[in-house]
């Protein structure tokens, strides 16, 4: 194969990219992966207990093989990859309710609208939705709360590792702001037996937290409420985690002055966020920053634009720890 025709076939593929999602989402949702636990299993046995047709279902598990998701055998059975693993329901780290949902109609018409974006400057997502994703979520609370299982699930691991990235043996409280069902939180408080901790959201988020656990007993506190309007008062230590991504410059600047206000004099705010880094490679960030331009009004950010947001509302920023692809924690105190 000449190098033109290895370029052609590149192009390819990167054209038919949806392809290889959608046949994910599919099996996602169909919870493929869970009826593989066991052993490999025949199309026609996995159609039958599934509910689907056993044709269609060989031909994109076939498929997804070719890409290293599942396996098929010499008999033609289908057997689980360590990829397929993570599409299983009970296995730690579980990826598949965040696959499912990133497959809903919301974000695949968000992305179709990208070409008209790119000339409007406009938001995919409200283009096609007729409102911002949030109030879209809230509206919708069957699909908000996939979501916020999704966003869960992906936070998991993460979570731990910001947890033990980060020094709170100084601290006493810390309030995690915009934290969703707390799972931010509950790994800081399992590492820090000496902390109390408040989680703040809107009022259906935090409604379905998972602070409720025996060893936090006394520990916390969830308060419902909008960040743009307040922030709970009396925290040594406030966490934005994967907030500010989701929102334009003007808005983040809001976000950090209604922190700012909340803080104490010698208190610190932790921003965690993917940073986008320089050059061609490939990084999370900038896979981020992509759903932030079709979806939400966000974007990703470079650490010197999170610390010129911080300057606009009189935070400095004292260090910054690299914990994932996906995070850094910056460091920032009243300035």
């Amino acid at each position: 194969m000449d190098e033109s025709t290895d370029l052609t076939e590149q192009l390819i593929d990167l054209s038919v990219g949806y392809l290889r999602s959608a046949a994910l989402h599919a099996a996602a949702h169909w919870r493929i992966a869970d009826l593989l636990a066991d052993g490999p299993r025949s199309a026609d046995d996995l159609a039958a207990e599934a509910g689907l047709d056993a044709s269609h279902l060989a031909r994109v598990l076939r498929y997804l093989a070719a890409h290293g998701v599942f396996r098929q055998e010499d008999d033609g059975r289908f057997a689980l990859t360590p990829l397929a693993e993570l599409l299983r329901d009970d296995v730690p780290g579980s990826m598949r309710a965040y696959v499912d949902v990133h497959g809903h109609d919301i974000f695949l018409r968000s992305a179709a609208g990208l070409i008209d974006a790119l000339r409007t400057g406009g938001n995919p997502f409200e283009a096609a939705f007729g409102m911002p994703f949030y109030q879209y979520l809230f509206a919708n609370r069957e699909l908000g709360m996939k979501f916020d299982t999704s966003m869960a699930s992906f936070s998991e691991r993460l979570s731990d590792q910001v947890a033990a990235a980060y020094d709170f043996g100084s601290a006493r409280r810390v309030v995690d702001v915009g934290g969703g069902r707390g799972g931010q939180l509950r790994a800081i408080l399992r590492r820090n037996p000496h902390l109390e901790g408040t989680l703040m959201d809107l009022e259906p988020v935090v409604a379905g937290h998972v602070l409720d656990e025996p060893e936090l007993s006394g520990r916390w506190s969830a308060v419902g409420g909008d960040f743009f309007s307040a922030v709970p008062e009396g925290g040594d230590v406030y966490i934005l985690k994967h907030v500010l991504a989701s929102w334009p410059d003007e808005k983040c600047v809001e976000i950090l002055e209604m922190c700012r206000r909340a803080m104490p004099d010698d208190g610190r705010l932790l921003m965690v966020n993917a940073l986008v880094p320089e050059g061609n490679e490939p990084h999370p960030s900038k896979t981020v920053d992509m759903t932030m331009l079709t979806v939400l009004n966000g974007k990703g950010r470079t650490q010197a634009e999170y610390e010129e947001l911080m300057r606009k509302a009189g935070l400095a920023s004292s260090r910054v720890l690299h914990v994932s692809p996906h995070a850094a924690i910056i460091e920032a105190a009243k300035g």
